[in-house]
């Protein structure tokens, strides 16, 4: 073996690296942030509540470099956002991978949708463009490499099922399907312009994962759509997200990666 040559083991490592994860203390948040804990990252949960996040750090996998940490940052608020990211750095010392997974959501579909809600919807984008841009801007100063990560949807790529949907609940809203659509071309846009600085921007699309609340006639009904003919698991992403976030991706960017169960391959 080449003498410069890591190991796969040294390649998804992440000790000595410290990842920001937006709402880390959601379903698939909680899962993605235990998962770049276990890979040895020291991880920073920011919520809109502070307790929350700080509860949702205490809770991860300890490490040897230092405690996870929580942080109150809404994605939402640009000053709030500001505000959060500083603490995050102050705080931790360094910000290394960012994981932009914080979301507010919209139950109203193309029937209901008011135009007012319809561009609030689309403000999540601006709150992962804004963070995205401090992360980068960090990383540079620090002459350091850096690896975005934006949370898409399958439903930025293809279209849902009206069929899936009716007499449950409102169809896959969409503004939801624009706000996707939109983080997916964002990621290769700022990855082209942000190469030359070292950081890497990728997009990670999950496919379903309905929470355990969701109605079960709509589930059995999802699974149907899929190829595995089942749900996704909250612990299937966090490969996923350790190999964007690690050097096991380092020659990756501007993509977008499904996790779907073969949804999108029909």
């Amino acid at each position: 073996m080449p003498a410069d040559e890591p190991t796969v083991a040294q390649l998804f490592d992440l000790s000595g690296k410290v990842a920001l994860v937006t709402g880390g203390t959601g379903y698939l948040g909680a899962a993605m942030a235990r998962a770049l804990a276990e890979a040895g990252a020291r991880v920073v949960i920011s919520s809109r509540d502070r307790s929350s996040a700080a509860d949702a750090a205490a809770a991860l996998p300890p490490i040897d470099t230092g405690s996870h940490l929580g942080v109150q940052l809404d994605h939402m608020d640009e000053s709030s956002l500001g505000s959060g990211f500083a603490a995050a750095v102050q705080q931790a010392g360094q910000l290394d991978v960012l994981v932009n997974n914080g979301h507010e959501p919209l139950g109203e579909d193309w029937t209901t949708v008011t135009g007012e809600q319809f561009t609030r919807q689309l403000a999540n984008a601006t709150g992962y463009f804004l963070l995205a841009r401090l992360m980068r801007n960090h990383i540079a100063q620090r002459q350091a490499t850096g690896s975005v990560i934006l949370i898409g949807s399958m439903y930025g790529t293809v279209g849902s099922y009206p069929d899936a949907y009716a007499g449950i609940c409102a169809s896959s809203p969409v503004a939801y399907q624009a706000l996707k659509g939109g983080l997916i071309q964002m990621a290769r846009h700022l990855a082209v312009y942000w190469a030359e600085d070292h950081v890497r921007v990728n997009c990670l699309s999950p496919g379903p994962f309905p929470q355990p609340q969701a109605p079960p006639e709509l589930v059995e009904r999802l699974k149907q759509k899929s190829p595995m003919r089942r749900m996704g698991r909250p612990y299937e992403l966090k490969g996923a997200v350790v190999f964007l976030a690690s050097d096991a991706s380092s020659y990756l960017t501007g993509h977008n990666l499904l996790v779907d169960g073969g949804w999108s391959a029909w």
